[in-house]
């Protein structure tokens, strides 16, 4: 049923980036077109890392690892960081800052402009960069160092770090389960959206280990893929590849978020979570009771039938005992409503980026959102022969190899499960948004596009984004362009303004840089701090000049009374661009050149 139940939480916005994919839209092309991302070093490259050459040459040592470029980079400017300050705080803590910040503005949210509370839910993996490069290289004895490496690093401060940063006044929840600590973080955030502890949240998790330039040596029997492949659920599957990544999602309830005109990626119906227990074979070990479990409770409390869920994103680890045991959780759980076979496709996106540790279950998420919102099933890599031990034409599932349509019967249905080594598993229940149909004709037969970036070379690299965005789906609603540009970003000093009348024509104003549609903001301008309010009787050319004037002299425009009247929708737009510079403390050699 397509009906709006007051549990339903729509994904109104996302952010992330992955191994081979430095944002979500270039991530949606790795998924689709097949590829992987993780990468394989030369030993030229491992040598420069410091990787010993008797390791290099132990023909054990498998040369992968799923990374991310540039982590050692940090706008501090614009989030109010010395450099010194912002060497010693984890890269993890940084990551997730600027996600958390892009996935705002992704939503079309400004958080100075919205009158509800915005809620923090996230986690990191272990800090390594607090053991190899700030440890080493700080008085640890020193009161003033000792408490900047604490909050620069630890955990608990994760989330509250956002919350202070970006003025948010919800519940903010630092969340650790291990592998299943963003999946954990989203589902408590959807409880504390559907109890009315905040309006909108930010749920996620991000993964950064050090050396990112490094392989692992392969254990017989261990979770680590022998040959740097994953091949979940294929017959030679023998483990998983580690990566590193960084996910967030921003939910709000789906009523809330049709009434506010927001885009909205996919809806989720139900969560669950619960723990193994010692009904398994080990601590480390995956629980088939607990696995399934979890699983039909998230179709209780979202009120699914298991046979109208087509695709689910499994866990996927590719191990030898973990692909059989959550295969036989999922048919036990479906088999609670359902005895048909082979209807639902099941995949994993570790076989395109490797393992993401606490950033693993919203990649998950954000993977299946973009399958629901492009209604395409992408494929599993790596899989040509089923694995043995996985009897597959006796269950409800088939591995989907191939990008290809996904259609079906009503709303399209999709699971996400995330299993955390320690036993606490979780589980969703997604589905494809609701039809959102085309907004209210604009009063104006121009628009006006506003602009605004810390910097000159930030504002005119965002000015360029636009230009690409807008060329690359010349149907956009300008109107709606224009109106996200103007309640859902933050103003700042340096700003551009440009009046026109359609998508094509607002490239070509956005290409030229023409003035006046340029010009930095100087505090204390002529306009004064207070809101613009223009005089009576202007409309049309003369009320949009006289704004754009207004705003490029420092004015705080009333936007909400700019567009009162209007039924406007926010849409995705290129976000900022935010301009790194190296903050890194270097670790300490040892005699033999090696970190």
């Amino acid at each position: 049923s397509n009906a709006v139940s007051g549990n339903d939480i729509a994904i109104v916005g996302m952010a992330g980036r992955f191994p081979g994919a430095d944002s979500v839209g270039e991530f949606w092309e790795l998924l689709r077109s097949g590829r992987e991302g993780i990468t394989r070093f030369s030993d030229e490259e491992l040598a420069a890392a410091g990787v010993p050459a008797a390791l290099r040459a132990d023909p054990a040592y498998v040369r992968a690892h799923g990374i991310l470029p540039d982590v050692d980079l940090f706008d501090t400017g614009f989030f109010e960081f010395t450099p010194a300050e912002a060497e010693v705080i984890d890269p993890q803590h940084r990551l997730f800052l600027e996600s958390c910040h892009t996935a705002l503005e992704d939503a079309g949210y400004d958080p100075r402009r919205y009158d509800g509370l915005i809620s923090v839910y996230g986690g990191a993996a272990i800090n390594t960069y607090l053991q190899r490069h700030v440890l080493p290289s700080i008085d640890q004895t020193a009161t003033s160092d000792h408490f900047r490496v604490m909050v620069g690093n630890d955990k608990d401060f994760l989330a509250t770090r956002v919350s202070y940063k970006l003025d948010l006044r919800g519940p903010s929840y630092s969340v650790q389960t291990a592998c299943s600590t963003s999946l954990v973080a989203i589902h408590l955030a959807c409880q504390g959206l559907i109890n009315g502890e905040c309006d909108m949240a930010l749920a996620g998790g991000v993964t950064v280990k050090l050396p990112q330039a490094r392989g692992y040596l392969y254990e017989e029997g261990a979770i680590l893929s022998p040959d740097g492949r994953v091949r979940t659920f294929d017959a030679e599957a023998g483990g998983t590849v580690l990566g590193n990544g960084v996910g967030i999602v921003v939910l709000k309830l789906l009523a809330d978020a049709l009434d506010a005109g927001d885009t909205i990626h996919a809806v989720i119906k139900g969560t669950a979570t619960n723990n193994d227990g010692s009904l398994k074979v080990s601590y480390a070990a995956p629980g088939k009771e607990g696995q399934a479990a979890v699983v039909a409770e998230a179709h209780a409390v979202s009120g699914t039938e298991p046979e109208s869920v087509t695709y689910v994103e499994a866990h996927g680890t590719a191990t030898r005992l973990g692909d059989p045991v959550e295969v036989a959780a999922l048919t036990d759980a479906f088999r609670r409503g359902t005895s048909d076979t082979g209807f639902c496709a099941i995949g994993s996106l570790k076989s395109n980026v490797g393992h993401l540790d606490a950033a693993a279950g919203v990649a998950g998420v954000i993977k299946t959102a973009l399958m629901l919102r492009h209604r395409s099933l992408v494929p599993t890599l790596n899989h040509e022969r089923p694995n043995p031990a996985i009897d597959f034409a006796a269950t409800p599932f088939y591995v989907n190899t191939e990008t290809r349509p996904w259609a079906g019967e009503g709303p399209l249905r999709a699971g996400v499960s995330s299993f955390g080594i320690g036993g606490t598993n979780a589980h969703a229940i997604l589905q494809e948004a609701p039809e959102q149909g085309p907004t209210e004709p604009s009063p104006r037969a121009e628009q006006l596009l506003v602009l605004s970036a810390r910097t000159r070379t930030a504002l005119d690299t965002l000015t360029d984004d636009l230009a690409d965005h807008l060329e690359a789906n010349p149907g956009t609603d300008l109107a709606d362009a224009a109106h996200t540009l103007a309640v859902g970003r933050r103003a700042h000093r340096h700003r551009r303004a440009v009046i026109c009348a359609d998508p094509a024509r607002a490239v070509r104003a956005l290409r030229e840089r023409a003035e006046p549609d340029c010009a930095t903001a100087e505090a204390g301008a002529a306009a004064g701090t207070g809101a613009f309010t223009p005089g009576p009787g202007l409309s049309g050319r003369a009320l949009l000049e006289a704004v754009r004037t207004a705003w490029l002299d420092g004015a705080e425009v009333d936007w909400a009374r700019f567009y009162a009247g209007e039924r406007r929708r926010r849409v995705p737009l290129p976000t900022y661009p935010f301009e790194g510079r190296r903050v890194w403390l270097e670790p300490p050699t040892d005699t033999r050149g090696t970190a």
